[in-house]
């Protein structure tokens, strides 16, 4: 049994936060930065074969460079994790949000249109590293950028609490299945937010990873 101690980075209130702020950017850029999913590299990499299919090659770099972008991230949070572990003042989560803070005020700037590659570059970047740097709550691996891990998790648990009675596992599917219900509010805020608003709506996530980061600084993290 795992018996390390829980950080606040694992709180359910964290996990949401985050999980509201991922879906918030898939509507985002799916609505304002020209069809493209920030976080979802599976439906890029979909339409990046039906260029190629369709012989669209100069169209397919569209969806290619945000599925570079989040290997990109992902590279980025390693390097920060084993060069910021031990560090103070700041622990590395907090460098991660810090940056995907300061890149999604930059991508809020970019007009539309012409600055939304870029736009898409940005953000496929910061949620690599949200995905790579945030990945247990309550000690149970999730993803906070994407829900398809944690729908058939959420569902493994009900399982278990339906065929082996083990209440734990309820307790675990209402965490999971928590999680997907803010995250579709996420989607949906950025769908009502983001045709009004424009480019700058994504600053609405700032203020919610900015409460995140406030709290990471109650322990360790």
């Amino acid at each position: 049994m795992d018996q390390r101690k829980e950080q606040v980075s694992e709180s359910f209130c964290i996990g949401a936060f985050l999980a509201f702020a991922g879906g918030f950017f898939d509507s985002y850029t799916f609505i304002a930065r020209g069809g493209v999913f920030a976080n979802a590299q599976t439906g890029n990499m979909i339409l990046l074969a039906i260029q190629l299919v369709q012989r669209n090659f100069f169209h397919a770099l569209y969806y290619l460079v945000p599925i570079f972008a989040f290997i990109c991230g992902i590279f980025l949070d390693e390097w920060i994790k084993r060069n910021f572990s031990s560090k103070k003042p700041l622990h590395w989560r907090q460098v991660i949000l810090s940056i995907e803070i300061t890149i999604l005020i930059l991508v809020a700037f970019l007009p539309l249109g012409k600055g939304d590659l870029l736009a898409n570059v940005l953000i496929s970047f910061i949620c690599a590293m949200q995905v790579q740097s945030f990945r247990a709550l309550h000690k149970l691996p999730y993803a906070t950028t994407m829900c398809t891990g944690n729908l058939r998790s959420g569902a493994e648990q009900l399982v278990l609490l339906v065929f082996e009675k083990d209440r734990h596992s309820g307790k675990k599917a209402l965490l999971y299945f928590g999680i997907i219900f803010v995250f579709i509010l996420g989607a949906g805020a950025g769908a009502i937010i983001t045709p009004f608003v424009g480019a700058k709506s994504v600053l609405f996530c700032c203020v919610l990873l900015f409460v995140a980061l406030l709290m990471l600084f109650r322990e360790g993290n």
